[in-house]
């Protein structure tokens, strides 16, 4: 397939899991694709998996000067740019009367205001046939133990792809949030171990965790024309978890 040849993306939090899989089947189908991430080494292995239609910038999407370095890069090289995946995203657990102040300080700042920057820094190289993919969560929409800062960080990215929705009337910008539910992933193996990884599992009425390529394969439907009279939409690949 060549759904995206031609095209330029960024992914952030691209180096693992969903941003990964996303930069490979991006790559699959036409795309050049730069991914941000904090780790060097993981970049680097990133790279050389996807090989020369791959780049990679480190930084972090809390940090304004590392995501201008990224646009900078973009733009440099590629002179536009068409796909954002703002993939980034922390998240651990804590119950109501153990939250502190840095959990929800790390939680928001990495999921919704990294999100917002990300976003807006990539806007000046963007144009009409643009499309913005905010990663958001099932959690966003169902309760969970403990996950309570995780949970409302993923409910704020569902809005602010409403809210820029009507931003962007008249650019031919698009942006749409893919929502994804348990994936094994190494983030989600941090946050809840391999136990709570077979709970989640278990709660899905598949009955398992989406495989990372599973929700890359979305997210390229997303950044294509085959969805090119979506905006403002999410859409879930959580094995039916928030849907029933």
């Amino acid at each position: 397939m060549t759904r995206l040849n031609g095209k330029t993306a960024v992914i952030t939090g691209g180096a693992t899991g969903i941003g990964r899989a996303a930069a490979k089947r991006f790559i699959e189908e036409g795309a050049f694709v730069f991914i941000f991430g904090r780790r060097q080494e993981a970049l680097d292995a990133a790279v050389a998996d996807l090989g020369p239609n791959a780049r990679a910038v480190k930084g972090s999407v809390t940090d304004e000067a590392d995501l201008d370095r990224l646009y900078a890069a973009v733009k440099a090289e590629r002179g536009t740019l068409d796909i954002v995946l703002a993939n980034a995203g922390v998240g651990s657990l804590l119950p109501l009367g153990k939250i502190t102040a840095e959990h929800i300080a790390e939680t928001f700042d990495t999921n919704v205001k990294g999100l917002i920057f990300t976003v807006q820094k990539a806007l000046p190289l963007m144009g009409e046939g643009g499309s913005i993919i905010l990663t958001g969560s099932s959690a966003g929409t169902t309760g969970a133990p403990a996950f309570s800062a995780y949970s409302a960080s993923k409910a704020a990215v569902r809005n602010l792809a409403r809210s820029w929705a009507e931003d962007l009337k008249g650019t031919g910008i698009r942006v749409n949030v893919l929502s994804p539910g348990p994936t094994a992933t190494e983030l989600a193996k941090a946050a809840v171990g391999e136990e709570g990884m077979k709970v989640f599992a278990a709660m899905t009425p598949l009955k398992r965790m989406a495989d990372p390529a599973e929700i890359g394969a979305v997210a390229a439907f997303l950044a294509s024309q085959d969805s090119s009279f979506m905006t403002a939409s999410e859409v879930a690949a959580d094995g039916g978890l928030a849907q029933i």
